[in-house]
């Protein structure tokens, strides 16, 4: 008979991987972002359900996050790519709020400096990725080298570019270069996960006069993001050739619909959370000597204890918690999953 917890995270793993499939680009595919990904989509899923679901997608990351931390052998970059108000920072704020943020490093792109200007394009990016066992999150990512400065050609002025580099093939050769990074970065230990997290006009409209109306949040809204609307159909055709060019199978693109908040963190989550059961990042094995060397010191510690002290109370503890624990994908009768469970959550 296999391993219960084996069983488990393989049944986590189907859940995810069916529940992330339509927000997955395929690689090679041709992508029309209007027609292809609907921003209000939300997989049948009701809101009354998303705090539980988003609260179990939480949990499970906290824990992966921990073993990854443990093992040291992988990293993570999560790249999340957006229009303004696309909810990037609410999205980093809620589905990592579980996680050990000792672990955990947000790079925020903004302008580049005289200095990251005076090296190639994916330089300041390369400088902010993250350690082995450390999850790095990119708000906004190199993909603005292909976005931003796609719309914006004086942006790339500013890069200083030989002449011959910038004819035609500029975009296509960028496509190729940061497609053969992130393949370099793969293959040496790191997961690159990219969402791009797809909103409506109406929806942008709708949360930029919110920003307006509300005291509170008129401190997010400045008027170059309304600027940028008059160029939302140069910005589409942008995300749609991006998505196209550089949706790999060593690093694939999934469009999150963001039009609902509380869907695209759920999504966002799931995605997250299925690469890191990929992963599958183990606690390390402590070998016989260092094991017994840790019963030595159990012994000593146990010899302290007070007079009416348990020797060893989390001992105690653990193993009468041990049998309640629970996991993301829900409860199982006579190690089968209820059928209702499995409609709800992983």
């Amino acid at each position: 008979m296999s391993d219960p917890r084996t069983r488990t995270q393989d049944e986590r793993a189907e859940w995810l991987a069916e529940f992330i499939a339509p927000l997955r680009v395929e690689p090679d595919s041709k992508v029309d972002l209007a027609a292809a990904f609907d921003p209000a989509y939300r997989a049948g899923v009701k809101k009354k359900d998303a705090q539980e679901l988003l609260g179990r997608g939480v949990a499970l990351l906290a824990d992966y996050q921990r073993r990854l931390a443990a093992e040291g052998t992988t990293g993570v970059l999560l790249c999340l790519q957006a229009l303004d108000a696309g909810g990037k920072d609410g999205t980093i704020r809620h589905v990592m709020s579980g996680v050990n943020p000792q672990g955990v490093h947000v790079a925020n792109f903004r302008v580049p400096s005289a200095e990251e200007l005076g090296h190639d394009y994916l330089w300041r990016y390369a400088c902010r990725l993250p350690r082995r066992g450390e999850i790095g999150i990119f708000n906004r990512s190199h993909y603005e080298e292909v976005l931003v400065v796609r719309v914006h050609p004086e942006h790339l002025a500013r890069q200083r570019l030989p002449d011959p580099d910038r004819g035609k093939s500029l975009w296509r050769r960028r496509y190729r270069e940061i497609n053969d990074w992130e393949r370099y970065l793969t293959e040496n230990g790191f997961r690159v996960v990219k969402l791009f997290l797809n909103l409506s006009k109406e929806e942008q409209r709708v949360r930029f006069l919110r920003r307006i109306d509300v005291p509170e949040r008129n401190w997010k809204f400045s008027a170059a993001d309304a600027r940028e609307r008059t160029w939302w159909d140069s910005y589409q055709t942008a995300f749609s050739q991006m998505l196209s060019a550089t949706s790999t199978p060593w690093a694939p693109w999934y469009v999150v619909p963001a039009d609902r908040k509380w869907f695209a963190r759920i999504c966002s989550a799931a995605v997250l959370a299925h690469t890191l059961i990929d992963i599958d990042p183990r606690y390390p094995d402590v070998d016989d000597k260092s094991r017994h060397a840790l019963q030595q010191e159990k012994r000593k510690l146990e010899d302290e204890a007070p007079a009416g002290a348990a020797r060893d109370p989390y001992e105690r503890s653990s193993k009468k918690n041990k049998s309640s624990n629970k996991h993301w994908n829900g409860k199982h009768r006579n190690g089968k999953k209820n059928s209702a469970d499995r409609r709800r959550a992983p």
